[in-house]
């Protein structure tokens, strides 16, 4: 017996790996040693002209936002959701990205995936000046279904020590505004897909009203990234704490940033609810407090500013093309959300 009679064909990775190396090297920049191919990837900080630089790091995955992407055969899409949710994720300590790692495993690589995969998250750590300078691509026979396949990413990235976004300067009275998302991003998959593919009968080619496209359209949609909007406000120290509204929602991840003796209330009817949410809510018969520790329901980062600020980084939101919604504000409580 050889390694392919077991299921795991050498031959086919090193195929697959021509183009992603042509992917690859296209988000290279000046922090980069060395080439693809090396047993770690190799990253300078002396480019970067940093005083006191403190490095960010966090790993996710896409869930079962998956097995939409599977059905759609929209194989590019899931690199953007990934490297877009990771970019969140260390963005709301105010860091900026530096490299992307990526894992995919599946049971037997099938041609042109991998690429795909790879292509999509090139192209999201190219727009968030990002480089993707390593992975790691696993066959695994038996572990996976036929034409299926898992992926994580992890990212590094640097804050200035003094730009560190900590939450501690929020205070009663600290103005909560809100950033729409591009959807459901990368969180609640399973719960949408049950109630919209099992309870409500739909499939991934449906119509359904208020709902542009299809609905498996409208569930793939790539998780977005608020890095090049909200940056240079980092910079500038213009925000008091930012919350990425990913898994748990809104009562899952605002606690997570808020200091001793505060609370959030949130308006819920400060902005139009995206109609994929209600349908979820509708076919699944979901509770509302349900939907909100679930979704982002249309609200992908929420910004704490002072009252005094809100006029000029509003201004400044809007002219990189954000709609910025007035979405709630900080007051006396136990650390928890509180709905209006």
């Amino acid at each position: 017996m050889n390694y392919e009679d077991a299921g795991v064909s050498l031959a086919r990775a090193d195929k697959a790996m021509v183009g992603v190396k042509k992917f690859v090297r296209t988000t290279f920049n000046a922090g980069v040693l060395g080439d693809i191919g090396n047993f770690g990837g190799l990253f300078t900080l002396s480019h970067l002209n940093l005083k006191e630089p403190v490095l960010v790091s966090s790993v996710d995955g896409v869930g079962t936002k998956l097995k939409v992407h599977f059905g759609l055969k929209s194989h590019n899409l899931p690199g953007q959701d990934i490297v877009n949710h990771c970019c969140n994720d260390i963005l709301v300590q105010g860091a900026r990205p530096l490299f992307f790692l990526d894992y995919l495993a599946t049971g037997k690589l099938e041609s042109g995936v991998l690429e795909a995969v790879v292509e999509g998250m090139a192209l999201a750590c190219r727009e968030n000046d990002c480089v993707l300078i390593g992975g790691e691509t696993a066959e695994m026979p038996g572990m996976y279904h036929e034409g299926e396949y898992d992926i994580s990413g992890t990212i590094i990235g640097v804050v200035e020590r003094d730009e560190i976004i900590d939450g501690k300067s929020i205070a009663p009275g600290t103005v909560v505004l809100g950033l729409p998302s591009t959807g459901l991003h990368t969180n609640g998959y399973s719960l949408a897909r049950k109630a919209l593919l099992e309870v409500g009968g739909y499939k991934l080619d449906s119509k359904a009203d208020g709902i542009k496209g299809t609905i498996g359209e409208a569930l793939a949609v790539p998780h977005r990234s608020y890095y090049h909007s909200l940056i240079d406000l980092v910079h500038a120290k213009k925000l008091q704490g930012l919350v990425h509204i990913t898994g748990s929602g809104f009562q899952g991840n605002i606690p997570r940033i808020l200091p001793k003796g505060v609370s959030v209330q949130i308006n819920r009817s400060a902005w139009k609810i995206p109609e994929i949410f209600n349908l979820i809510q509708k076919c699944g018969n979901v509770e509302r407090d349900e939907m909100y520790s679930t979704f982002n329901m249309g609200m992908g980062m929420l910004v704490f500013v002072a009252p005094n600020e809100v006029p000029e980084i509003r201004k400044f939101l809007e002219g990189k093309g954000e709609t910025v919604i007035e979405c709630g504000k900080v007051i006396e409580g136990n650390n928890d959300v509180v709905f209006s």
